[in-house]
């Protein structure tokens, strides 16, 4: 601390640590005797203010979607698609919402040996799906929806464990690709692609890719069952 005498041009220092902080205190003047009053009460700066963090934006709420909605109902058996069912018996899934190719499409599938139920909405697709996985599906991308790339039931089965997935032939029936188009199935996750024009074949087209993906997966799933794993 720096100190001037006010009787005589005296000036000196005093250690910073012989300092009482925060009281009233005298010196003697070293060349005239005078007595200094020194006032150490001075007050410390008040510490800066802290700015304050801003406030997290709360999160937009989830958007609740369809299927959330039907994996929080409760459980209703009459909403289980069959009754009853023989052991081996296959069962299909139609969801077409044009009435002539959905006629079509039924017998097909009763010839190649299915049991078929046909869901009218997506919601009740997906209620009876909770309690059975079927062997078929064939679903027309248009159906209880007017964008395809929104297709509540595709979504669902898009998201089915791979174990799962796997044993459900999935064909897709859409006019914006041709027949057997097997680059456009691949892009859309399902096992063929049926276009409308040709709905009046597809028990061939059905009974041809049954066949060809049960060759190409038999090495497969024997090993699966080998491994049990199946």
């Amino acid at each position: 601390m720096d100190v001037a005498c006010d009787k005589c041009p005296a000036k000196f220092k005093i250690p910073d640590e012989k300092v009482p902080k925060g009281q009233v205190f005298a010196v003697t003047c070293p060349k005239c005797r005078n007595k200094i009053s020194i006032d150490a009460r001075v007050d410390a700066p008040p510490p800066p203010k802290e700015t304050p963090a801003p406030a997290a934006e709360p999160e937009p709420a989830k958007e609740k979607t369809l299927l959330d909605e039907v994996d929080a109902d409760a459980y209703d058996a009459e909403e289980k698609p069959f009754d009853f069912l023989e052991e081996g018996a296959e069962t299909a899934l139609l969801c077409e919402p044009d009435q002539t190719a959905r006629s079509k499409i039924r017998k097909a599938l009763d010839n190649l040996g299915y049991h078929t139920t046909e869901p009218d909405s997506a919601r009740e697709v997906l209620k009876q799906m909770r309690f059975h996985v079927f062997d078929m599906a064939v679903i027309n991308e248009l159906f209880d929806t007017s964008n395809p790339d929104l297709n509540n039931v595709l979504r669902y089965l898009d998201q089915l464990p791979m174990s799962t997935r796997r044993n459900i032939f999935v064909t897709l029936v859409t006019d914006r690709f041709r027949t057997n188009d097997n680059m456009a199935a691949f892009n859309k996750s399902v096992n063929l692609v049926i276009n409308p024009k040709n709905i009046d074949d597809c028990e061939k087209i059905l009974k041809r890719a049954l066949a060809d993906n049960t060759a190409f997966y038999r090495v497969f799933k024997e090993t699966l069952i080998k491994f049990g794993r199946a």
